[in-house]
């Protein structure tokens, strides 16, 4: 009697080693995914799923398989009914977007807002507020902050509507500054269509300051929402952009600039152009000495330029390279830096992979899970996928097995 191999072999990926045990998995996943306790997969279900007449799961099972094991069922050797149309990608995002705010809610607001009096210590205000979610951010991840950092943006637009003079213009640079970090927020909770539009909100404002530094640095937010989406062109004309007026802009900007342009060239294959560019902005590091409250990662992140030359070079696939910077990174950043030093973590472990050195990327990927787990930063997410990539040479031996029930909880949103 024939067997459907397909989902047999999802199945041990995933660490199910038994029917039974891939049928309750499957019924908790769903039960979360689709919010309905009412959801089953029986064991009864799942054999005849693994014999010789599949058939087809019913439309919700098809959308929680493709969850919790990454395939639609079509490529899990299901035979595919007449008729049947994948769900939108964008269905499964709706489904985690229920724990955020509206997107748009907090940047429009329709008007007009009564008028009120704005002191001009409120610049000073919400320029000390952001330092403090800065580091929140390190902490916790973007989840618990996205409401409270929107929240105050919506506040400073109000309070933009009313003031009037450099008190206007203090507030317009902070809510560039606001806004920025609000992007940050969704992209690191892996929602880039939240990230994107909060960064065009970005760019506007920076542009109504008439601020050339801001301006640079929403260029280079925009840059950064590609690096993500994989479109280096992109990226180094969006940072060309930025740098057109170099000499107007502090050597912090211009070293934002530099080092995600650098990204763009990882991503286009020239090593050439990575290194000449980080090594640019090497040399402006010790020029950076502004106030201003924002864009301050390269004075706060130790080893910062090292960081994007590893992360480069690990795209680039010179693993010995990305791996030996990765090991002189992690003996500087404090455990403190909790997301951080998980997704440097995990780019170490796959360049360990590459190296061909699975075990020592197993046991990196232990301490990457439990920080992705408090963290729910869908950045590190992204980077224990990649690592499963890279270990696929090991996927049917021991060490294989033992990444992939690890990765269990984080990889497939359990």
């Amino acid at each position: 009697m024939g067997r459907n191999d397909a989902l047999r072999a999802a199945r041990l990926r995933r660490g199910w080693r038994s029917i039974e045990a891939a049928a309750g998995a499957l019924t908790r996943h769903g039960q979360q995914l689709l919010d309905d306790r009412q959801f089953t997969v029986s064991a009864r279900t799942w054999r005849r799923w693994e014999g010789e007449r599949p058939g087809w799961p019913a439309e919700e099972s098809a959308i929680v398989l493709h969850d919790a094991l990454g395939r639609w069922p079509e490529d899990l050797g299901f035979t595919t009914p007449p008729g049947w149309i994948r769900p939108e990608h964008h269905e499964e995002e709706q489904v985690n977007r229920r724990a955020f705010p509206s997107v748009t809610a907090a940047a429009l607001v329709m008007g007009p807002t009564a008028p009120q009096h704005v002191d001009p210590a409120l610049v000073d205000y919400f320029q000390q507020q952001l330092e403090g979610h800065y580091r929140a951010d390190m902490f916790l991840g973007p989840h618990d902050l996205i409401g409270t950092v929107s929240a105050q943006y919506q506040l400073i637009d109000k309070l933009v509507r009313s003031a009037k003079g450099e008190t206007r213009r203090g507030l317009l640079r902070a809510g560039a500054a606001y806004s920025a970090l609000v992007g940050w927020l969704y992209q690191d909770a892996g929602d880039m269509d939240g990230a994107s539009f909060w960064r065009g909100v970005t760019q506007e404002i920076a542009a109504r300051s008439r601020d050339p530094h801001l301006i640079g640095y929403s260029l280079v937010n925009q840059a950064q929402v590609r690096t993500d989406l994989g479109d280096g062109h992109a990226v180094v004309e969006l940072c060309e952009a930025a740098l057109d007026d170099a000499d107007r802009l502090v050597p912090k900007v211009r070293i934002m600039a530099m080092q995600q342009q650098a990204h763009g060239a990882s991503l286009t294959g020239e090593r050439r152009a990575v290194d000449h560019l980080l090594d640019q902005a090497h040399r402006l590091l010790p020029n950076v000495d502004d106030d201003l409250p924002w864009g301050n990662a390269c004075r706060r992140t130790p080893g910062y330029l090292e960081v994007q030359r590893a992360t480069c070079y690990g795209r680039l696939g010179l693993s010995a390279e990305a791996g030996s910077l990765w090991t002189q990174v992690l003996a500087v950043v404090p455990d403190t830096a909790r997301r951080d030093r998980g997704v440097y973590m995990a780019r170490q472990a796959t360049a360990a992979a590459t190296a061909r050195e699975p075990d020592q990327a197993v046991e990196i990927a232990r301490t990457v899970v439990t920080i992705a787990v408090e963290t729910r930063s869908a950045r590190m997410r992204r980077e224990l996928t990649t690592l499963e990539r890279a270990m696929r040479p090991w996927h049917d031996a021991p060490v294989g097995r033992d990444l992939a029930e690890i990765l269990a909880p984080v990889t497939k949103g359990s």
